[in-house]
């Protein structure tokens, strides 16, 4: 019981973890090796400088919506895991953790609905002229559908989880 526990902790601080990283940094897009685009800024590398030069992206709809539905997935994720440590200590023997599995599924789904969004509104998202077949798919995009079945694995996992003594 304790090996599972301590597996599922750890499979949750893993997964909050990989969200954080493909909800704040700067890869879903790669157009080439000196120029990405993530949810919040399109980057060029300066080469005389060495550095990144960032600005905000193009606000549209579909970006919007992705954007939102990935910072509810690290909420919701977050959330989860306060609720379970609280429901840990608190909660009597033989009860399930009912709530925590939820919030952990309801943020593989807004995880989910964030790439399938991306995936298919791409070139509304990234509002660029350019072949879409001249980029790929950054880090962080994959990490984000990497989330997905971590995510609601764990939260079927926590249903399923009766605490013991």
């Amino acid at each position: 019981m304790v090996f599972l526990l301590v597996s599922l902790t750890v499979l949750h601080l893993v997964a909050v973890a990989m969200l954080l990283i493909a909800t704040l940094e700067k890869s879903w897009w790669l157009w080439a090796d000196s120029e990405i685009t993530d949810l919040w800024y399109n980057c060029f590398h300066d080469n005389t400088s060495n550095s990144w030069l960032c600005a905000a992206t193009n606000e549209n709809d579909w970006l919007q919506s992705v954007q939102a539905l990935m910072v509810l997935s690290v909420v919701f994720s977050s959330i989860s895991f306060l609720v379970f440590l609280f429901q840990l200590f608190t909660m009597s023997t033989g009860g399930l953790f009912y709530f925590t599995g939820l919030c952990q599924a309801f943020a593989g789904f807004t995880d989910f609905a964030a790439c399938l969004i991306f995936t298919f509104h791409r070139k509304e998202i990234l509002n660029d002229s350019r072949d879409m077949n001249m980029g790929r798919y950054g880090y962080c995009f994959i990490l984000a559908w990497l989330c997905v079945p971590l995510l609601l694995v764990s939260g079927v996992l926590y249903v399923h989880l009766h605490k013991k003594q």
